[in-house]
């Protein structure tokens, strides 16, 4: 199974199509993930080994590279020079890192990472991980860990796909009218990062909901779902603040707090583009294929040429 390494660009084009929502991108099916795990875990261990998620956001320093190059030569399989990497560093992903390459050995050393760090969704997410490769059971309750522990992180968002496969891979990505601002892909992550919270404090709702988004992507659901809170307080009778404020509140366990939410804005707002659009993008993370061509179709008649509805058009054409 592969790595998976995040070298976040806050500049994104829109996650993924409808094509790859329907299909499913999460490292465990719903048929393969054990229910109850505490109960039965897989009876045999998993061919391979375990996958590897570090995601570094927007860090640019010289262990963030060693880490992203360790994890790349992990996923390719060369153990010896992602070790090397790894061994550099006495960071947690450093130390799961070096644990990983060692595996099948390493199981023990794992277990003891995470009871060293109980409160840490990055160690909960790979014990749980590395139980399920091993063909032991407690791996959903670590991924529940994860998941409740630090959940303003991506690896609370991973172990939420792993818990609710089912679904869509990861969360959906709000898809603003808001232009960005001109000259900042230019610049790095990180600089693109602390701009937008500069221009976001300033209280415009364009400002807002980018930083918003720059949050979505770098799985800071929580940190996503205040910002968008607070434009909705700001700008109560703009569409795209009370969209924002209901795709923030989506959840795999719990999606009816974001649809009760988007429901009543088809009545109030029939004629904007992004109510229609983000209900159809939320009924495809909940796989209902057939609702959510209705709802895009409904965004391109209330917007035609707009950029909703060209975002419209192409998951259609993907659904096609």
């Amino acid at each position: 199974m592969s790595a998976r390494v995040r070298v976040t660009l806050v500049v994104a084009a829109l996650a993924a199509l409808a094509a790859a929502l329907v299909a499913g991108a999460t490292v465990l099916s719903a048929e393969e993930v054990p229910r109850p795990d505490d109960v039965t875990g897989p009876a045999q261990p998993r061919p391979g080994r375990p996958t590897l998620v570090l995601d570094l956001g927007v860090r640019a320093d010289a262990e963030a590279r060693d880490l992203r190059r360790a994890a790349v030569l992990y996923e390719g399989g060369r153990d010896r020079e992602a070790g090397r990497l790894f061994a550099r560093h006495d960071s947690l992903e450093a130390k799961l890192g070096s644990a990983f390459v060692a595996w099948p050995e390493s199981l023990s050393r794992i277990e003891q990472v995470g009871a060293l760090y109980p409160r840490s969704a990055l160690a909960q997410l790979h014990l749980g991980l590395a139980r399920y490769w091993a063909g032991e059971g407690g791996a959903i309750t670590a991924w529940r860990e994860a998941r409740d522990v630090e959940p303003d992180t991506p690896y609370a968002v991973f172990a939420n796909d792993l818990l609710h496969p089912e679904f869509a891979p990861g969360i959906p990505i709000l898809v603003s009218a808001a232009a960005f601002p001109p000259g900042l892909e230019e610049r790095s992550p990180a600089e693109q990062l602390a701009e937008l919270r500069k221009r976001a404090a300033a209280g415009s709702l364009d400002a807002q909901l980018l930083y918003g988004t720059a949050m979505q992507r770098l799985g800071r659901t929580i940190s996503e779902g205040r910002v968008f809170d607070l434009a909705a307080r700001m700008y109560p009778d703009e569409a795209e603040a009370l969209v924002a404020a209901a795709i923030g509140r989506y959840a795999k366990e719990r999606p009816v707090e974001a649809f009760s939410r988007l429901g009543p804005l088809t009545r109030r707002f029939r004629q904007a583009a992004t109510v229609r659009f983000h209900l159809g993008l939320l009924l495809l993370w909940q796989r209902d294929v057939k609702a959510a061509r209705r709802q895009l179709r409904l965004a391109v008649a209330a917007e035609p040429g707009s950029r909703l509805a060209e975002e419209a058009h192409r998951y259609l054409e993907a659904l096609g």
